[in-house]
């Protein structure tokens, strides 16, 4: 995967990983996602798994062959 795209993607998984688990929370209404615990824990992972993606993104070098 290039760089841009990883970063973009893993971004993008941040941000749907915080959506979620403030909508798993309570935080944010009007979805059948509000109030459900299981988008609580699955938000965070979600958001750990863009976070690691963006650091491999801006993480400088070439990956070992």
């Amino acid at each position: 995967m290039k760089k841009p795209l990883l970063i973009g993607v893993g971004a993008l998984l941040v941000i749907v990983g915080v959506l979620w688990t403030l909508q798993g929370l309570g935080y944010i209404g009007g979805s059948v996602m509000t109030g459900a615990t299981v988008w609580a824990v699955v938000g965070p992972v979600i958001a750990l798994v863009g976070a690691v993606m963006v650091a491999v993104g801006l993480r400088g070098g070439r990956a070992a062959r």
